[in-house]
């Protein structure tokens, strides 16, 4: 299994709140997370950070952790508990106060991808004919137009595009989406922050996907159409592809 992760500031941006990346467990099962934190400076950056290195220690400590139920038990208890500290460090450092991150994870095997998310970062499954988006947004909009309100095209430019109603860290308790598909050998998982999401079309990430690059290659392309159409956001893209003929991938763990 190959994997890539690509952060960058964009090209408005005084500093890159977004943070990502992935590691694996004492049996080498693969966890993959992309963070977009929230709050300005000093708040978004721990937000996103902080929930990168509590879930990375955790999942670094697991094992007997194979199944697609106790894969879901484990995001569901782990998400929870970053939730909390991130809710109490908010409110012992006041220079936090009201800090939060959207969260889209992966724990991936051979045979199958857990993911679980919160906010607007989203989860993608792709192969050589299909592009299918595997997370919804928890977002106004999104609201909106799964309710009839706006159409997806009004969606793109709305006023209010950039309002999340849920994200880790803002509240005591939340409610995280988490559910297991399978995959096929060949087969990518894209992770990214909206960043990506709003400037890079469904189709443009697939056909990225199908170039003849490395994976490292890959993400930095996405990345760079992103930023050349302005790159008013932090972008960070992870790419994990369902080859079997290496266990690790071409990037460092944390």
């Amino acid at each position: 299994m190959k994997v890539a992760f690509k952060s960058d500031v964009g090209q408005v941006r005084s500093h890159n709140e977004d943070n990502g990346g992935f590691t694996h467990n004492k049996e080498g099962v693969l966890l993959a997370v992309v963070a977009d934190g929230m709050g300005g400076h000093q708040a978004g950056d721990v937000a996103s950070q902080m929930t990168i290195e509590i879930l990375s220690k955790k999942w670094q400590e697991t094992d007997g952790i194979t199944t697609p139920t106790t894969i879901e038990s484990w995001l569901a208890e782990a998400i929870t508990d970053v939730n909390a500290q991130l809710f109490i460090h908010s409110l012992n450092n006041p220079q936090c106060q009201g800090m939060g991150t959207t969260l889209v994870a992966v724990v991936c095997t051979n045979q199958f991808v857990t993911y679980a998310h919160i906010g607007d970062s989203r989860a993608y499954l792709i192969n050589k004919e299909t592009i299918l988006q595997k997370t919804e947004d928890h977002t106004l909009v999104n609201e909106l137009v799964r309710s009839g309100q706006i159409t997806p095209l009004e969606a793109e430019n709305h006023p209010r595009r950039n309002v999340i109603l849920r994200a880790l860290g803002t509240e005591r308790t939340i409610k995280v989406d988490i559910k297991t598909i399978e995959w096929d050998e060949e087969d990518f998982i894209l992770l990214c922050s909206d960043g990506l999401s709003n400037k890079v079309t469904d189709a443009e990430m697939s056909e990225v996907l199908q170039k003849n690059l490395s994976l490292e290659e890959k993400a930095a392309e996405l990345i760079t159409v992103a930023n050349e159409r302005g790159g008013e956001d932090n972008i960070s893209v992870a790419l994990v592809h369902n080859s079997h003929k290496e266990n690790r991938g071409d990037g460092d763990d944390w």
